[in-house]
């Protein structure tokens, strides 16, 4: 749907109070209340409001911090059973993915349907993605979802990771997203995803004999990363000669080639042909003589190390309390990082229930990323998701396509990068069509129901297009709009009551 640029500037000047108000709104509820489900979930659904109202607040958040005791709609579970390529292995993906044709030259026409095999695949993994964050009911779980994968990046746009992206985050980040830093840490180190976008399948011994062929030399990126993103930071502590002898240490890490024999779902493969089987020096540490268990130990002092406890700590205090997060806060989230052996669920918990976290100059404080956006204002309409295809092209639009971050810092969770006319206009187009009920997510995408690897796809099964009522909608906000916001939309025509709330600087921010 194509907006007049004008509509936009008087759009912006209600919001902005230019036109007088006509009425004024009911009492809105308690804003703890509030807080807690944006912070910890993509933000409320019909009813969530009442629900934690009811429950209490500290009974959601352990809740939430328990997500496997959470039951799933049972919608979403049938959803996923019905998306193929998603109950693959990175070894079947890669052989479903691909021409598989060792040795020979594949045509033009197996290379075409390679191409389509593979497409299917990300375009899998991010429905997938997308109706679990819409519909889970363990939205912490989602939540850190979001959280982890970006921290251990890794860019679909690059080769075999297309087809394996979405295998990395059900395998190496979903079931460690509230258990121990270290599980996590070693699940994404040997995930052929991670181990193929930073080069270390590349990482071989150069001292060895028999090293030869096209693949020579360490390869220090994964090294270099695994420090300055994932456990030390920047500022961590370590030297260029710790970044030479983690490579050497993680040497001969890669996956499997065809024919291999492997003892594990993730494709992993340690080849000790390229391996530097020498003792190391490491952050101080002596490592000695090994093949494998080498980078074990290595993970092992990562994990443990206090730099690693702050940074994860600092990362953790920014996403869920402020962009620039009290060092108090930090150094509290470190102590409980370091004392629990890296437990995740423990800083998270030690985090809902601090000064910091509930002081409301706190409150709203987060302008929402578009992903978070975009997931806000399809669950706050209620709406049944069958396609997610609307939601992925905003995030193409606003620059945060799913699985696309092209470097491995992943997208970042502040205003600063976020926040633009550019973006405010996209946002606001987003909240005039699904307000007005012209996006067609309760549809039923081509590749759902019948759909069966290796078939045709059906046609779209459009919905009717319902506006979304803005009483409501203005409910299950907990109608926690500013005064000016309020009087604005009571000043507005009421057909665009509901697209104003969506697009209102309120709603931008969490």
């Amino acid at each position: 749907m194509t907006v007049k640029p004008k509509y936009w500037v008087l759009l912006v000047l209600i919001l902005l109070g230019g036109i007088p108000p006509s009425n004024a709104a009911s009492t809105p509820v308690n804003p703890k209340v509030l807080h807690i489900i944006n912070r910890l979930s993509f933000g409320p659904r019909p009813g969530d409001v009442q629900r934690v109202e009811s429950m209490g607040v500290e009974r959601y958040i352990q809740e939430q911090l328990s997500p496997e005791s959470i039951p799933e709609p049972q919608s979403l579970t049938s959803q996923l059973k019905q998306l193929d390529t998603l109950q693959l292995n990175p070894v079947e993906l890669l052989e479903y993915g691909t021409t598989n044709l060792p040795g020979q030259k594949p045509t033009q026409s197996e290379r075409k349907a390679a191409n389509k095999r593979a497409k299917q695949v990300l375009d899998m993994a991010v429905q997938a993605r997308l109706l679990e964050a819409t519909s889970s009911q363990r939205q912490l779980q989602e939540v850190m979802v979001d959280f982890w994968y970006n921290h251990f990046n890794v860019d679909a746009a690059k080769g075999r990771d297309r087809l394996w992206v979405g295998a990395y985050e059900q395998q190496a980040i979903r079931p460690y997203t509230l258990g121990r830093f270290r599980d996590l840490l070693g699940a994404t180190a040997h995930h052929p995803a991670m181990q193929y976008y930073l080069d270390n399948f590349q990482n071989r011994a150069d001292s060895r004999p028999d090293a030869q062929g096209n693949i020579r030399g360490l390869n220090e990126n994964y090294a270099r990363e695994l420090m300055e993103l994932h456990t030390l930071g920047v500022d961590g502590g370590y030297t260029q000669q710790d970044v030479i002898a983690l490579a050497r240490i993680l040497s001969g890490w890669g996956f499997s080639r065809p024919g291999q024999q492997i003892d594990n779902s993730f494709g992993f493969y340690f080849n000790p042909k390229r391996h530097d089987f020498s003792d190391k020096v490491f952050l101080g540490h002596t490592i000695k003589s090994g093949g494998e268990a080498q980078g074990e130990e290595a993970l092992d002092i990562l994990a443990r190390n206090p730099a690693t406890a702050r940074h994860i700590s600092y990362q953790i205090a920014q996403y869920f309390v402020n962009d620039v997060p009290p060092t108090a806060l930090v150094n509290n989230l470190t102590q409980r990082y370091l004392a629990t052996d890296g437990n995740i669920r423990e800083v998270l918990n030690t985090l809902f229930h601090s000064r910091e976290f509930w002081d409301a100059k706190n409150f709203n404080a987060k302008f929402k990323t578009p992903l978070q956006y975009a997931i806000s204002a399809v669950r706050a309409t209620g709406v049944e998701v069958n396609n997610t295809r609307p939601i992925s092209n905003l995030l193409q639009q606003l620059g945060m396509p799913l699985y696309g971050c092209q470097t491995p810092d992943g997208y970042k969770n502040t205003a600063d990068v976020w926040l633009n006319p550019d973006a405010m206009n996209r946002r606001l187009s987003f909240a005039l069509a699904i307000a007005n009920g012209n996006l067609p997510l309760s549809s039923i995408p081509p590749n759902m129901g019948q759909q069966t690897i290796g078939t045709g796809q059906r046609p779209l099964q459009k919905s009717p297009s319902i506006p979304v009522d803005a009483w409501q909608l203005t409910n299950t906000l907990g109608n926690s709009f500013s005064t000016k916001t309020q009087k604005a939309i009571a000043s507005s025509s009421p057909q665009i009551h509901s697209a104003l709330i969506l697009g209102s600087p309120e709603f931008m921010h969490r």
